[in-house]
């Protein structure tokens, strides 16, 4: 296997480990609001921004590992830009 053969798999590797490490932290992360949001109904103004930071920090990084995935190619050409075949 070539050298950019090998980073491209080991590329779109990286990407799905993102990918499903991301995803169960982020189930973990929604079970966990909705265990609270049933048993306290009474909104408090710093729940709201926990909430939207544990949406933004599960969610970029299932992004990031999406890109690696889909643009493995385009990222293994940008490392290997100097390298002739």
């Amino acid at each position: 296997m070539k050298p950019k053969q090998l980073a491209n798999v080991l590329i779109r590797i990286l990407g799905l480990s993102l990918v499903v490490h991301s995803l169960s932290s982020l189930v973990g992360y929604v079970i966990s609001w909705l265990q609270v949001e049933s048993e306290n109904h009474v909104y408090n103004y710093g729940s709201h921004s926990i909430g939207a930071s544990v949406w933004i920090y599960g969610l970029l990084p299932i992004a990031i590992g999406v890109f690696l995935i889909v643009k493995s190619r385009l990222v293994t050409e940008k490392l290997f830009k100097d390298e002739a075949e």
